[in-house]
């Protein structure tokens, strides 16, 4: 019970601070005409991807699971505890550091599938800091795969240098939300100790304007769980559309 106390007593105190999660109030524009149309003598690809970014917390995960579309958490590109030169911050690594997590490797993985519609993907155990296996994606035919991640804009460049890009979407809600659907997962899967998740917690919370401010200037378009849903239906519908003929 004084847990939850304390709970409350900390979202009570976020929402004095504001909210610079809500997503900002302007029309994403649907799926152009050519949006999967390649120029003459290029290959065609198998699918294109949606980048999904938003805070840890957001609702990516919950969203891609929602979709039903082929999806790739970026999350499992983690480095391992040991890898060298692993990033630091309060005496511990620093997991929410891009300088964690293999780019080159997930920008691979994405390019794989969307020219050959499959690719062998790494399983990362978040508790124990470590890879422990591998599993295997096939697009069966899906025009349509989303990459769900907190570093999935760091992908926007290379993805659209590729012509793999479909869209890029940062999910943004109130940041009161956001920090309790965190917490109470993290807690859940006992992904580390308490005191280490509630600290973690704050921080990305106070820094989440921020950050959310860098993903928009990477090129992801700052929209509302129910929003990104409907835009990455119509992406997926007119893909499905253009591959029929």
């Amino acid at each position: 019970m004084a847990q939850v106390n304390e709970l409350r007593h900390i979202l009570e105190h976020m929402e004095q601070m504001g909210e610079p999660g809500s997503a900002p109030e302007h029309p994403h524009l649907p799926p152009q005409d050519g949006l999967f149309d390649l120029p003459d003598g290029e290959r065609q690809l198998r699918a294109r991807i949606v980048l999904l970014s938003g805070p840890s917390g957001s609702g990516k995960t919950s969203l891609a699971r929602r979709l039903g579309l082929p999806s790739i958490s970026l999350d499992d590109f983690y480095k391992n505890d040991d890898d060298p030169g692993m990033p630091s911050r309060y005496g511990i690594i620093d997991w929410d550091s891009p300088e964690s997590w293999h780019k080159t490797e997930a920008l691979d993985a994405l390019i794989t599938v969307c020219r050959t519609g499959r690719v062998d993907l790494p399983i990362y155990d978040i508790p124990t800091n470590k890879r422990t296996g591998s599993t295997h994606l096939d697009l069966q035919g899906a025009p349509i795969v989303l990459a769900e991640g907190i570093f999935a804009s760091e992908l926007v460049d290379a993805a659209r240098a590729e012509d793999i890009l479909a869209d890029a979407i940062c999910i943004v809600r109130a940041r009161p939300k956001t920090f309790f659907y965190r917490l109470m997962r993290d807690l859940g899967e006992a992904r580390k100790p308490p005191l280490t998740l509630i600290r973690r917690g704050l921080t990305i919370a106070k820094e989440e304007k921020g950050t959310i401010e860098r993903w928009v200037a990477d090129g992801c378009q700052p929209l509302g769980f129910s929003e990104a849903e409907q835009v990455i239906r119509a992406h997926h519908r007119q893909a499905a559309m253009r591959q029929a003929h």
